[in-house]
C-alpha cells in the first residue's frame, strides 16, 4: 500500500479492510513508518519512532484478528502519543535535556488502554518542553512545523500530535491539555481536538504540568475518529487521585443525531473584540451559528464573566502548580531547561500562597458561572483560535502577550471542550470553532461537532509536504 492510499483511509475504512483480510495491520504500519521516515525530517512531529514496538503490535493485531479476536475499532490502527506519556522500554523525554535518559518500566494508563484496544504505537510525539516551553531553538530536538505552511505556528504543546495527524502520518494521536494544548494545535492544524471533562481520562503515567488542570485527550482527523479514541481512553482509574468515578458514555451512538432542538449559547464578548481577533475568524463563527440555526438548533447570545478573569486565574494556578512540580530540578539543573521553559516556570516562584488561594477561589466562582449556563443551554459555541496560525517570525512576547488560543475558561472549569475545523482562511490556513458541553457531556459535544463538520463540508485534505 502506498502512502497516499494509506493517508486517505479513515480508522473505520481501514478497520473494514483489516477485518475482510484485504489489508493487514503490518502493511498499514509499514506504510505509516515509510511515510513517517519521509516526512518527519521535514516536519519534526516525532521525537522517537518506535519501529520495533509498532511492528510487534501490528503482527499481534493481525494474529488476533485472524483468530477472530476483535478488540474494537482501534485494533490494528497506528497511533502516537505526546512524549509526556510513559511507555515501557521506550524513552519519555518531555522534550527536555533533563529527561533524555528516562526509560519507564511501565506504560501510562493512556498507553495501556490503547494497547488493550489493539492499537499500534508508532512512536512518541514532540511537545513544548514539559508541555510549558515553546518552539525555541535551545531544545534537544527540533520543534514541529505546521504542515499547512511551515512558516506558521502549530500552537501549543501537543504540537507534534497535531502535525502527525494533519500531515497524514496518523489518523489519531493523544495529547494533553492544561491551558489549551489539545485544542490549540488542533485549531491551527485543521483537526478535531477534544479535551474531555476533568477526570474523564486518567492522567496517571503522564508527566504533570498542573495537577488540578491537566487533561488527556485525542487529536483526530475527524469527529468520528475522536469519538472512537475517547471510547478507549475514558474510564475510572482508582489509582489516579483526579479520576472521576463516572461511567463512560457511548460516544459514537448519537454522532449523527443532529442538533435540532438543542439550545446553544454564544459568549460573544469573549471573542468579538478580543486582542488579535481576525475578521475571518469572526465570520467563520457567524457562518457556523447560521448553519446550526438552519439545522434546527436555537442559537442565542449569553453572558459569562469577562475572559481575562478566566485567563488570569488559570495562569496563576498553572504557573504555581508547575513550579511545585519543577522546583527541585530548577535548583539542581537550571541550565538543562530551555530559556523559555525556565522563565515560564520560574514565574511561579514569585507567587505567594495568597495569590494561589485567591486564584482558586476565583476559579470556583468562574466554574460555577459556566456550569450554570447549562441549566438553560445544552452547549456553548465560541472561538478556539482568534485567528489563523500566526507566522513564526511574528510571534509576540510569549511571556506577556495574550494567546491567539481562547481555551483557558474550560481548562479552568473542567468542562469538555472540542475544537472543530470549519474551513480555510484566504491564506489557506485552517479556521475553527470551539464547542463546550456540561460535565461528562462529551457525547453531546461530539454530536454537535459532527454536525458542524458536515455543515462546513470539512474534510482533512492530503497535504503536499515540501
Amino acid at each position: 500500500m502506498d502512502s497516499s492510499t494509506y493517508r486517505s483511509l479513515s480508522i473505520v475504512e481501514a478497520g473494514r479492510l483489516l477485518r475482510s483480510g484485504e489489508l493487514t495491520s503490518e502493511e498499514l504500519t509499514l506504510s505509516a513508518l515509510a511515510f513517517c521516515a519521509e516526512t518527519n525530517p521535514k516536519l519534526h512531529a516525532f521525537i522517537t519512532i518506535a519501529e520495533e514496538r509498532a511492528l510487534f503490535d501490528a503482527r499481534k493485531a493481525d494474529n488476533e484478528l485472524r483468530a477472530g479476536i476483535d478488540r474494537g475499532p482501534l485494533h490494528g490502527i497506528p497511533y502516537g502519543v505526546k512524549d509526556v506519556f510513559d511507555t515501557a522500554g521506550i524513552r519519555t523525554t518531555c522534550h527536555s535535556k533533563i529527561m533524555m535518559e528516562n526509560v519507564p518500566s511501565e506504560d501510562s494508563v493512556v498507553v495501556s488502554r490503547l494497547a488493550q484496544a489493539g492499537g499500534v504505537l508508532l512512536g512518541k510525539l514532540a511537545t513544548d518542553e514539559f508541555a510549558f516551553g515553546g518552539p525555541t531553538e535551545d531544545l534537544p530536538f527540533p520543534f514541529p512545523l505546521n504542515p499547512w505552511n511551515a512558516d506558521h505556528m502549530t500552537g501549543g504543546s501537543s504540537s507534534g500530535s497535531a502535525v502527525a495527524v494533519s500531515s497524514g502520518i496518523l489518523r489519531v494521536a493523544i495529547g494533553t491539555d492544561t491551558g489549551g494544548s489539545i485544542r490549540g494545535p488542533a485549531a491551527l492544524c485543521g483537526l478535531v481536538g477534544l479535551k474531555p471533562t476533568y477526570g474523564r481520562v486518567s492522567t496517571r503515567g503522564s508527566y504533570p504540568l498542573a495537577y488540578s488542570m491537566d487533561h488527556c485527550g485525542p487529536l483526530a482527523a475527524t469527529v468520528e475518529e475522536a469519538a472512537i479514541a475517547l471510547q478507549v481512553l475514558a474510564g475510572f482509574d482508582p489509582l489516579d487521585h483526579a479520576s472521576a468515578d463516572e461511567p463512560a458514555g457511548d460516544y459514537a451512538k448519537e454522532l449523527n443525531a443532529g442538533v435540532a432542538g438543542l439550545r446553544i449559547g454564544v459568549p460573544r464578548a469573549f471573542f468579538e473584540k478580543a486582542f488579535g481577533v481576525s475578521q475571518e475568524a469572526l465570520e467563520g463563527i457567524r457562518r457556523t451559528e447560521e448553519a446550526l440555526r438552519g439545522a434546527g438548533a436555537i442559537v442565542e447570545d449569553i453572558s459569562l464573566p469577562d475572559y481575562p478573569l478566566f485567563s488570569n486565574s488559570g495562569r496563576v494556578i498553572l504557573t504555581a502548580e508547575a513550579f511545585a512540580v519543577h522546583e527541585a530540578n530548577l535548583k539542581a539543573r537550571p541550565s538543562d531547561y530551555s530559556l523559555l521553559a525556565m522563565q515560564r516556570i520560574m514565574l511561579g516562584a514569585s507567587l505567594t500562597a495568597a495569590d494561589y488561594i485567591q486564584a482558586l477561589r476565583l476559579r470556583r466562582e468562574l466554574a460555577r458561572a459556566v456550569n450554570k449556563t447549562f441549566d438553560r443551554y445544552d452547549l456553548i459555541l465560541t472561538a478556539c483560535s482568534l485567528a489563523p496560525a500566526p507566522r513564526l517570525d511574528s510571534m509576540p512576547d510569549p511571556l506577556t502577550a495574550p494567546s491567539v488560543i481562547q481555551a483557558y475558561p474550560f481548562s479552568l472549569s473542567g468542562h469538555p471542550a472540542m475544537s472543530v475545523p470549519i474551513g480555510l482562511s484566504t491564506e489557506g490556513l485552517p479556521l475553527s470553532v470551539q464547542i463546550v458541553g456540561p460535565y461528562f457531556g462529551e457525547a453531546r459535544v461530539l454530536r454537535a461537532g459532527k454536525t458542524v463538520e458536515k455543515l462546513s463540508v470539512w474534510k482533512l485534505p492530503t497535504l503536499e509536504i515540501h
